[in-house]
Parts: C-alpha cells; structure tokens; sequence
C-alpha cells in the first residue's frame, strides 16, 4: 500500500492521537481508520452513526442493524483486528512468562522452543 505526505490540522492529529492510544493505533493509522469509516458511511444513505456506535461499544446488537451499517461495523471491526494482530507478540509474551512454546518449521514438524 503506497502512501502519500497529507497536511492534517494540529487538533484533527492530535484528536487522532489521543483516540489512536485507546485503540491501540498510532495517530497515523486512527486517521486512516476514520477515513475509511467516513467513506463507509459517505456511500450509505440512511446510516445512523449512533447506531454504529452503539453496535461499536456493545450496547445492540449488530443484527439488528441495516446492512450499510453492518458494512461500516466490518470495517471498524477489520480495523480492530489489523491492529491487534500487527502488536501480538507470542513470543515475547511466553518468554516473559517463562514458558515454551511449540511452532511448526519449514518442513511440518511440530518444534518445542525454549525460553531464551
């Protein structure tokens, strides 16, 4: 994915930034995230945003929502997992334990690995 210098105004950043630690993004990728999320909802007539919002924090059920909004909640949802996927860590989390952990290797052959 090719990216491309934006100017973004100093409190939009810092909005980005502050919604990015409590989503676990950096500012740059909360603004791509809410990009996305507008361009959802720009291309759906009749979304309601508090309903999103209400699916988004768990408070109805997803559903009970009209498929553009279905549509914007995958989104949010895909964001989620990119990002929680991109700082997992398995290993470092069971060295840090102490534990072993098993993986497979190149040839298909379960592999037992120490703590380092």
């Amino acid at each position: 994915m090719a990216t491309m210098p934006t100017r973004i105004d100093d409190q939009l950043f810092e909005a980005a930034r502050v919604a990015g630690v409590a989503m676990s993004r950096s500012a740059a990728q909360q603004l791509s995230h809410w990009a996305r999320l507008g361009r959802e909802l720009e291309s759906a007539r009749g979304v309601s945003q508090d309903e999103i919002a209400r699916v988004l924090g768990g408070q109805r059920a997803y559903d009970a929502l009209a498929d553009p909004e279905q549509a914007v909640v995958r989104a949010a949802w895909d964001e989620r997992v990119e990002s929680a996927l991109a700082e997992l860590d398995l290993a470092a989390e069971f060295r840090a334990a102490g534990d072993t952990w098993s993986e497979i290797d190149a040839d298909g052959n379960v592999v037992a690995l120490p703590v380092e």
